[in-house]
């Protein structure tokens, strides 16, 4: 009885603790929700604690008729479908034979695939190689540097090496080649794997702003995190009186904050709600093949 109500208060305590933690990092979140969505007059009085006051949405009518918004919109979702697809691609290619054991390079290869986790050339030589090989303020300067992720090929082959030996075994005395393997066997074994990976990879190239800064001089390349870091970081009365696109006065009525906020909630509202389809395989993914036995 005793052991048991020490297992009730470690309960309550995970979950008083869990519960704090959402408290904690929801509320910033519907904060930034609630200002999008109250009037000037709420957010100027700062009424706005938790919901939204006087509700308008005068701060989206004014940031989405903004045509970089748009563009920046199309260039994002650009380098995350293209640079995704190349990056799952390339790590199945590349964690595949890494979890073959008689593949005679297994060894030395994962030795130096590990060794780039902790050093790198730097960023001026980085820059230099872009500049040399012609990627500057072109589009694929944003996908090729990131091709693979270290830590995603690892996942990926230990989820592999956890597939049983002997159905690629069988497989083989059939006449399937290695790419039918990879292909028909390997990748739908570990489709929850794949389905994590594809979420980090898309969410790493949606929030993408210091490569872009670096790569694209362009502003019609930039993605939208530059935008959204001209709006948080340079906003000011003359950039607003050029978003409103109708008179100054009808520009600077809406709060700069509101601004901001509106433009958080727009850049990150795709990657939200795309989430929750891919959730359920996330933790299943992320411990496949993580313990052997």
């Amino acid at each position: 009885m005793q052991k048991s109500r020490i297992d009730q208060s470690f309960y309550v305590l995970v979950y008083a603790l869990t519960l704090l933690a959402v408290v904690i990092t929801l509320y910033p979140f519907l904060y930034v929700v609630s200002v999008s969505l109250s009037s000037v007059e709420a957010i100027d009085k700062k009424l706005v604690t938790l919901f939204p006051v006087d509700f308008s949405l005068s701060g989206y009518r004014m940031v989405l008729q903004y045509p970089d918004l748009w563009r920046a919109y199309y260039n994002t979702i650009w380098y995350t479908v293209v640079g995704t697809v190349f990056n799952i691609v390339a790590t199945c290619l590349a964690a595949y034979p890494l979890s073959r054991k008689r593949f005679f390079l297994r060894r030395k290869l994962n030795f130096y695939i590990a060794f780039t986790m902790y050093f790198s050339g730097g960023l001026i030589p980085l820059y230099m190689v872009i500049t040399e090989l012609g990627l500057y303020n072109t589009r694929w300067a944003m996908v090729l540097p990131v091709l693979v992720s270290t830590f995603n090929v690892m996942i990926l082959r230990s989820a592999f090496e956890n597939i049983p030996n002997e159905i690629f075994e069988s497989a083989s005395m059939d006449g399937a080649r290695e790419f039918t393997l990879l292909f028909r066997l390997a990748i739908p074994l570990t489709k929850p794997t794949l389905a994590v990976l594809t979420l980090y990879y898309a969410v790493a190239h949606w929030n993408d702003f210091f490569n872009a800064l670096l790569y694209l001089g362009k502003q019609e390349l930039q993605p939208l995190q530059i935008f959204l870091r001209r709006v948080l970081i340079m906003a000011s009365p003359e950039v607003l009186q050029k978003m409103g696109g109708e008179t100054a006065a009808t520009s600077l009525a809406v709060s700069t904050l509101q601004v901001r906020y509106v433009a958080i909630v727009v850049s990150i509202l795709p990657i939200i709600t795309i989430y929750p389809f891919i959730q359920k395989y996330f933790v299943k993914g992320i411990t496949l093949g993580a313990v052997k036995g």
